[in-house]
């Protein structure tokens, strides 16, 4: 007879100790090959029965148990962007979570939209992480690094240009992005260069920055830096484009290469010719750039490949003694391309 929801939903969970009897081994055995213990030699085909006793049981470890039993979590936390982030940033996150797993840490995204500051470290506190590795935002301050390390983190990461007190720093300098954009346009002649600043909540964190940049490469030239806002929309857009003549630029450096796409399509759609009236550089090298025509010159972001990462998290986790790190995130170069 065919059990009911009901009947099914109340079914046992099942434990190590079943596995053990249904693999024929000792539940140690069990304990050592489904946390990949390296410390004890069992062999292949243990192993394999092992796993495939808990594969017919439906059986997983309890993170939390084996949280208790080591006196320590193995959860890294990454709480979730307040701020949209492309595919650049999109691919190192997989690419870091990967490798953490890699290394046997459980990662944990955490939506944290609506916290700030300390109460954002309160209730990451409250899932006892033994890392948090933050993209800037909620911004930490020196207490609620504090109240984490209290909490049992060992590791406590930030990335972004401002490092929190106490925590350490993965830093993106995104001065250099505008910097590297604009030194390009000078020497392609371009005096009046206007700097594409999203409206988008949330990225002041990157654009402030890169127009920081852009006027201080400009500083002691007779270029103007002018910064012009635009939501990533194709109805604004077109409206820019539609009274640029009336800005007198001659040159932009759209932020990055999805604003440089959208404004450079609504440019040449209003009759404004890409590179001869407006020269045109997007950053982030996407492969989408090199598509189009004129091709996207842009400035070219090369950031810390995610095993190095992971494996700085997990030197940090197992050495929580030392006094906070700087490690440069990313470098950049400028890639020329038609569109400047």
């Amino acid at each position: 007879m065919s059990q009911s929801p009901e009947q099914s939903a109340e079914r046992p969970v099942p434990t190590s100790a079943d596995v053990a009897r249904l693999a024929g081994v000792s539940r140690a055995t069990v304990s050592y090959v489904l946390n990949n213990t390296s410390a004890v030699r069992i062999s292949e085909p243990t192993r394999r029965k092992v796993r495939e006793a808990a594969d017919e049981l439906g059986y997983v470890p309890h993170a939390a148990a084996r949280s208790l039993r080591a006196g320590h979590s193995r959860m890294v936390l990454l709480p979730t962007a307040h701020v949209p982030i492309g595919p650049l940033y999109s691919r190192f996150l997989s690419e870091l979570q990967g490798e953490l797993r890699r290394l046997d840490y459980t990662v944990v995204q955490y939506g944290s939209l609506g916290l700030r500051g300390d109460e954002a470290a309160r209730a990451w506190a409250e899932l006892r992480p033994v890392a948090v590795v933050s993209l800037g935002e909620p911004a930490l301050a020196a207490h609620g690094v504090e109240l984490l390390k209290r909490s049992g983190a060992k590791a406590v990461i930030t990335l972004g240009p401002d490092p929190a007190p106490g925590a350490h720093a993965l830093v993106m300098d995104h001065r250099e992005v505008g910097a590297r954009a604009v030194e390009h346009l000078l020497e392609r002649g371009r005096r009046r260069i206007g700097v594409i600043m999203p409206e988008e909540p949330g990225l002041e964190m990157f654009s402030v920055p890169r127009l920081a940049g852009a006027r201080e490469a400009a500083a002691g030239t007779e270029a103007e830096i002018v910064p012009v806002p635009l939501r990533y929309e194709e109805e604004p857009a077109a409206e820019l484009a539609g009274r640029w003549r009336d800005l007198g630029l001659d040159a932009v450096f759209a932020y990055n290469d999805e604003f440089a796409m959208l404004l450079m399509r609504a440019l040449q759609d209003a009759g404004v010719d890409v590179p001869g009236e407006t020269a045109v550089v997007g950053a982030d090298d996407l492969l989408l750039g090199r598509l189009l025509r004129p091709r996207l010159s842009t400035v070219q972001l090369d950031m810390v490949i995610g095993r190095h990462l992971a494996e700085l998290v997990d030197r940090l986790v197992r050495d929580p003694a030392g006094p906070p790190e700087r490690h440069d995130l990313m470098a950049v170069r400028m890639v020329p391309r038609e569109s400047s």
